[in-house]
């Protein structure tokens, strides 16, 4: 569930809104006008987002490196007198 807010409400109600993000699990938009420019999670949600970040992140890493063009470092640095 999510509900939205302008920041000027969320301003004067923040420890509520955090505590519904906390206890609730709700998610909470803030806007400055029209536009959403931010949000209060759960921190659960920040979990898991980081570790599908990261999953993605080894998985690209995990490609670059089968890539044959790939360059060892200890070659780049042999060549650049490291």
């Amino acid at each position: 569930m999510s509900s939205n807010l302008t920041a000027s409400i969320a301003r004067q109600n923040f420890s509520d809104i955090l505590s519904r993000a906390e206890y609730r699990g709700e998610r909470v938009i803030v806007h400055r006008g029209k536009k959403a420019v931010a949000a209060v999670v759960p921190i659960e949600d920040v979990e898991l987002l980081e570790k599908l970040e990261d999953e993605i992140d080894l998985a690209a890493a995990r490609k670059a490196l089968k890539d044959p063009r790939t360059i060892p470092w200890e070659t780049i640095k042999k060549k650049l007198k490291l």
